[in-house]
């Protein structure tokens, strides 16, 4: 776990030391701004194309080596983007390097399902995601001082810091059993159709969506010219803004996974849709800097709710055991979707309307997510599920389509598109576990 957490935060570094200087870096190509612009978006473009390819990739093959392949892209990618003597050159090789992101990305996840206990994997989680959050708040701090030699400085850094993130993982876990392919290639599945089948699933869809679409889209793209048309501040107060945000965000994390490991997924993701839709309906209508950054924190807040309870909610409904990389890559594909098109949207509505309409419909999205939930049934198991000799999950309130009740495979219960791991307790403490 702190080989990957640590592998994580070295990523996040590394992605906020190219941020100041791409676009910078791209224009210095003498092409216009849409041109530079063209070369920021294809990173996200290409994660939300390959994400399919990467899920059978892990399925296929593991999530280790997946893992390693993604990094080790990323960094040939990075390298050679600091190499560019042309602007396609450049946009090739920004291309490429997305394509090892979702790989890595789609991995991690599977990784962190795998070797996290079903009562630990909100805690997982958060601490997974506290550590992407904390490499991004310094990297930019770091980028902006290496800009200052080169703009092809922050891309040979961070290319050389992924090499260095390749072999460390490679070396901590090359021997580890835990997070070794399963030798027994007949255990179950599951396929993205299989698990669209519970209605937790269909949820954590629509509320990955919602983040990509107001944390990774909105966040980013509209918050920082509503800073400067409508408040009349600087950059400096829109740093600010963001800094905040991250910093709600950091803090409610570090509880959240705690607490839905104790008390169910289903309660924080609700919590945290809430206060993530008032936070952005209220930045649209904010009429002076201090109710702005209220509402910031407030959506910081709701970020850092959600994210770990959703997380652990397709955990659980994937299980320990089974191979689904397909499943979670149809969760990172919904948070790629809402940030390619939440930008969009809501910049054409503040266009042609007004930014409160445009933060309102971002809101009405988060609303959405949240009646998804509503109608989706808890999947924390309860504690005598989880014992060896401990009942089966019985069919949840949206499973009968699934069609017939549980069998079991391979010492894996299949629960009607759900799977649980029932481990007996003498594999639990065998050597290397």
């Amino acid at each position: 776990m702190w080989v990957l957490v640590g592998a994580s935060f070295l990523i996040a570094i590394g992605y906020g030391i190219i941020g100041p200087a791409l676009p910078n870096y791209a224009a210095s190509f003498d092409v216009g701004v849409t041109a530079a612009s063209v070369v920021v978006s294809a990173f996200a473009f290409v994660r939300l194309v390959f994400a399919p390819a990467s899920g059978r990739l892990v399925t296929r093959f593991g999530e280790r080596p997946i893992y390693l392949w993604g990094v080790s892209i990323v960094a040939v990618g990075t390298l050679l983007c600091a190499a560019a003597t042309t602007y396609w050159q450049l946009l090739l090789f920004r291309s490429l390097s997305g394509i090892g992101s979702t790989m890595f990305t789609v991995s991690a996840i599977g990784l962190l399902i795998r070797i996290s206990p079903t009562r630990l994997r909100g805690r997982a989680s958060s601490l997974w995601g506290t550590s992407f959050l904390l490499g991004g708040i310094a990297g930019p701090v770091v980028g902006s001082g290496l800009v200052t030699f080169s703009l092809r400085a922050p891309f040979l850094v961070y290319g050389i810091a992924l090499v260095l993130t390749t072999v460390l993982v490679w070396w901590q876990l090359r021997d580890s059993e835990l997070v070794a392919r399963p030798s027994d290639e007949s255990a179950p599945s599951m396929t993205f159709g299989q698990a669209l089948r519970h209605p937790s699933y269909r949820a954590a869809l629509g509320s990955n969506l919602a983040t990509g679409w107001v944390v990774f889209g909105v966040r980013m793209s509209l918050l920082p010219l509503f800073v400067a048309e409508v408040l009349g501040r600087d950059e400096s107060f829109a740093g600010f803004a963001l800094a905040l945000f991250a910093a709600a965000n950091a803090l409610v994390l570090l509880y959240a996974g705690g607490f839905a490991d104790r008390r169910g997924r289903k309660i924080p993701v609700l919590v945290g849709l809430a206060l993530l839709a008032v936070g952005a309906v209220g930045l649209g209508l904010s009429e002076n800097s201090w109710l702005f950054l209220a509402a910031v924190v407030v959506a910081g807040m709701g970020a850092g709710a959600l994210n770990p309870a959703q997380n652990a909610a397709v955990a659980d409904v994937l299980g320990a055991k089974a191979r689904g990389g397909s499943v979670l890559a149809g969760f990172q594909m919904a948070a790629d979707v809402g940030a390619v098109v939440g930008p969009v949207v809501a910049g054409a509505v503040a266009e042609r309307w007004s930014y409160t309409a445009a933060f309102g419909i971002t809101g009405m999205v988060v609303v959405l997510a949240l009646g998804l939930w509503l109608g989706a049934r808890e999947t924390l198991p309860s504690r005598e599920d989880e014992a060896p000799d401990g009942p089966s999950d019985g069919p949840g309130d949206g499973d009968a389509a699934a069609g017939s009740a549980g069998t079991a495979e391979n010492g894996v219960t299949r629960v009607a598109g759900a799977t649980r791991a029932d481990v007996p307790r003498t594999d639990r403490r065998s050597p290397g576990r």
